[in-house]
């Protein structure tokens, strides 16, 4: 059995009648439990919720405060490489674009470590475009290598691998694996992946399952919000981190709801996704899923992201560039979107501080 069997269930769901169904009565029942099932949690994402923002919002800062305490992880992203052979209608690295293309060698990525671990950052997360071809697994093993002399915490965001792939990585020293599925509807994802292996709707949606099998800390999962009708997408992804949760429950499971940026290439297509839209989501998803993690991206402006600090958010990116080489390098390689919030980790750190919380910079060693 794998997740696809529970997304199966659901394929023909009538979202729209079941949103019509919803009373403020059952928002308020919810609001009242301690534990909530998927469809609760669907009512809270439904427009009848929308009136109870604030005593969602009351509920979910406890809950967070309960289980995470007032501390904010910080981390930023390093850009190994922007080669990609899938042809995705919605991303700047999409094969068909004409855009400068780089990939790091490990001097230019040791040099990259030297400067991001000088802001004091100890977790780090290693993206590349999806080519396995230019950055193959070994390439990869050897970047973390490098980067193990200055983190103690490497995160992947690559292409989908095997079981036994992820073992490699996590025996060369990685602890975190990110994997968005980007899209759940299968219709949509066929129509925005137009060719490459991306193509393969089940390979990838199965990859962070094959990452909890091979044993990874954590595995970090989500939806790019604006392919599809938010709601139905922001469903998929707490059902399928409520999955993994129960399935693995040794493995931390967490949860990125990244909007749509500007990027190379044009993609009109595009579903509207507020400022509101996406608190109600984050709500709905710490009181549905108390233990897990909530990761907030540069995607978004820095006052929105301070407002949300307190709301359930964990995890926070800092210092961020999505260019290759964009920390040390003055032959940068194009970056992937256009970030919002361009804060370096020291400003970041002040907001977290004058809200009351806690910077993390290290909270985990791999040994």
């Amino acid at each position: 059995m794998s997740f696809y069997d529970q997304y199966i269930n659901y394929k023909t769901f009538d979202f729209d009648h079941f949103f019509e169904q919803v009373t403020e009565s059952d928002i308020k029942r919810i609001l009242n439990k301690n534990r909530i099932d998927p469809y609760e949690f669907l009512a809270l994402l439904s427009p009848s919720a929308e009136n109870f923002l604030e005593e969602m919002a009351q509920k979910a800062q406890k809950l967070s405060l309960q289980h995470f305490g007032k501390a904010i992880l910080l981390f930023t992203p390093m850009y190994l490489a922007n080669y990609c052979i899938n042809q995705c209608a919605y991303c700047g690295y999409n094969i068909q674009n004409s855009i400068k293309r780089k990939q790091l060698t490990l001097d230019e990525i040791e040099k990259e470590a030297i400067a991001i671990s000088s802001t004091g950052l100890r977790h780090i997360l290693i993206l590349t475009g999806e080519s396995p071809k230019d950055t193959p697994v070994d390439y990869i093993v050897e970047a973390v290598k490098v980067l193990k002399k200055y983190f103690d915490s490497i995160g992947i965001e690559i292409y989908p691998l095997a079981e036994e792939e992820y073992r490699k990585m996590i025996d060369a020293g990685v602890d975190g694996l990110t994997v968005y599925q980007e899209v759940y509807d299968e219709v949509i994802y066929d129509h925005v992946h137009i060719s490459g292996p991306k193509k393969n709707y089940n390979y990838r949606l199965n990859a962070p399952e094959r990452g909890c099998k091979a044993k990874m800390r954590n595995v970090n999962i989500g939806a790019l919000l604006g392919l599809n009708e938010w709601r139905r997408e922001a469903f998929f992804t707490g059902i399928h981190a409520n999955y993994l949760q129960n399935k693995y429950p040794d493995v931390c499971i967490g949860v990125s709801p990244p909007r749509i940026r500007p990027h190379a290439g044009v993609f009109e297509d595009v579903y509207p996704v507020s400022d509101k839209n996406l608190v109600q989501y984050m709500l709905a998803l710490r009181i549905f899923l108390p233990y897990l993690g909530i990761n907030l991206s540069t995607r978004e402006s820095a006052k929105f992201r301070d407002h949300l600090i307190a709301l359930g958010i964990t995890k926070i990116s800092a210092g961020v560039s999505t260019e290759v080489g964009g920390h040390s390098s003055e032959d940068k390689g194009e970056g992937q979107f256009e970030i919002s919030d361009s804060r370096n980790v020291d400003e970041m750190k002040e907001v977290i501080l004058a809200n009351g919380y806690q910077p993390v910079f290290k909270d985990w060693m791999h040994i």
